[in-house]
């Protein structure tokens, strides 16, 4: 290709490779961290994962949009990807629940998309060479876009955390749920770190009052409030850049029950002295086996993550609960002292199966034990 050359509608990646498609949703350029999604359905659920953030997001399963978009499956408030790519987008869906499709969706929230593309080839080229920077461009010079993908920071230079939290505490309530706080329910925090709504969902509906709290909240401030237990959440980017929050979890050891998902996993290992590591492609979709390392069992999980716990890290105090079949990965851990545990996958599905919702319960068995604890 001339240096002249032009892209009508592409995904250029770092490496030079082009994958021209159609635009819709917002006709302007995006730049990211390029990386695929295994999962069959569920694109809803996650355009707006925060921990999506700072990527363009490569759908696999070849047909996307056919069920529209509707007011009950989002994950937080706004479409969080940077761009999307998908083979072939449904210009007629067709649900019950739609309220309208994912090209409105997405030009309401002045995300671009392209559709036509070749995802498959894609995804061989982000398995063989790992995932990489790219952009989706409109009218651009093919060597203009190379030259300002060569100017953006990497993926794990930036935190993509603090532009995700919340900025202010709240007091979770879900609008399309009719459940209420309850005078009697466990007073969980959970530090956002860009978690997903069914996080909080799935809290309440078992008797909880939930309340978020900005990642950048401190220990005293969160213990002075008096939580019965904390969940660290999921959220985007690299764990080394979290001292803040890491800092914090470390300050709440064995004054209250924690629970880490995906990201807040990583941060209690880093919490314990353990490091974290880039995997080559990462783990996204809802198709991943993880055994049980107790009971042998075991489940098919969701995940959405770009880094692993370096199990040779961790400290004699913390056990490895969880492992991952395809790669043999750290997928969950357990102090063997004090009340804290992380996961690496997403108990609360959204998109996935919802077999590791048992999760939750385990943790508010923990919460429970630890208040029986400090009576006696």
């Amino acid at each position: 290709m001339t240096t002249e050359s032009r892209v009508r509608a592409a995904l250029v990646l770092e490496d030079g490779s082009i994958f021209s498609g159609r635009i819709f949703g917002s006709e302007s350029s995006a730049v990211g961290e390029v990386v695929f999604n295994t999962a069959m359905t569920g694109y809803q659920e996650m355009l707006t994962d925060p921990s999506y953030a700072g990527q363009i997001l490569v759908a696999t399963y070849p047909l996307i949009g056919n069920y529209g978009v509707n007011e009950y499956d989002f994950e937080s408030e706004k479409v969080q990807v940077s761009g999307f790519v998908v083979r072939e987008h449904c210009l007629s869906p067709s649900h019950s629940l739609s309220q309208r499709s994912l090209d409105d969706f997405l030009r309401l929230n002045s995300v671009v998309a392209l559709s036509d593309v070749d995802t498959r080839a894609i995804t061989r080229r982000l398995r063989t060479a790992g995932v990489m920077k790219g952009m989706i461009v409109v009218d651009e010079l093919y060597d203009e876009a190379i030259r300002k993908l060569g100017e953006i920071p990497d993926y794990g230079d930036v935190n993509y955390v603090n532009k995700v939290s919340t900025r202010k505490p709240y007091n979770w309530q879900d609008k399309t749920s009719s459940l209420k706080e309850s005078e009697t329910g466990q007073r969980i925090f959970v530090s956002d770190c860009g978690l997903k709504y069914n996080i909080l969902r799935n809290l309440q509906s078992r008797g909880c009052n939930v309340h978020v709290v900005p990642s950048t909240i401190t220990a005293a401030e969160l213990i002075a409030q008096k939580p019965d237990g904390v969940v660290l959440s999921p959220g985007p980017g690299n764990p080394d850049l979290l001292d803040h929050t890491t800092n914090m979890a470390r300050n709440l050891i064995g004054k209250m029950p924690i629970l880490g998902i995906c990201l807040g996993n990583q941060v209690i290992a880093c919490a314990f002295g353990g490091r974290n590591y880039k995997l080559k492609f990462g783990h996204r979709g809802g198709n991943h086996p993880v055994r049980d390392v107790d009971t042998g069992l075991v489940h098919i999980t969701a995940q959405n993550h770009g880094y692993a716990i370096d199990p040779d890290s961790l400290p004699r105090e913390i056990k490895i609960t969880h492992v991952n079949l395809n790669d043999d990965t750290v997928e969950g851990i357990r102090h063997t002292e004090y009340p804290v545990m992380g996961i690496q996958y997403h108990s609360e599905a959204s998109p996935g199966p919802r077999d590791n919702e048992y999760i939750f319960d385990k943790f508010l068995d923990m919460v429970r034990d630890h208040a029986i604890d400090l009576v006696h």
